[in-house]
């Protein structure tokens, strides 16, 4: 779906649904970690407390491997 195009040289505004479906899914990040603290409390401690002494380099590429995971399930369900 091409993106639409601002009219008279106005700002370019994405369609509604594109919000919602952001919203939903921040939604969705709450609703997990919520559970995994809720029910795994001292083993959320211990990843906390691990990733709090891992380097910069190692967070750095462990996100941006999940990043592209997330990338690519998306583009897998959405397609």
């Amino acid at each position: 779906m091409p993106w639409p195009r601002p009219r008279g040289g106005g700002r370019c505004v994405l369609p509604k649904h594109s919000m919602s479906d952001f919203l939903a899914a921040l939604a969705l990040v709450f609703v997990i970690e919520g559970l995994v603290f809720a029910a795994f409390p001292e083993s959320a401690k211990r990843a906390v407390a691990a990733m709090a002494q891992t380097p910069d380099q190692g967070l750095r590429l462990i996100g941006l491997l999940s990043a592209a995971l997330g990338l690519v399930m998306l583009w897998l369900v959405r397609g």
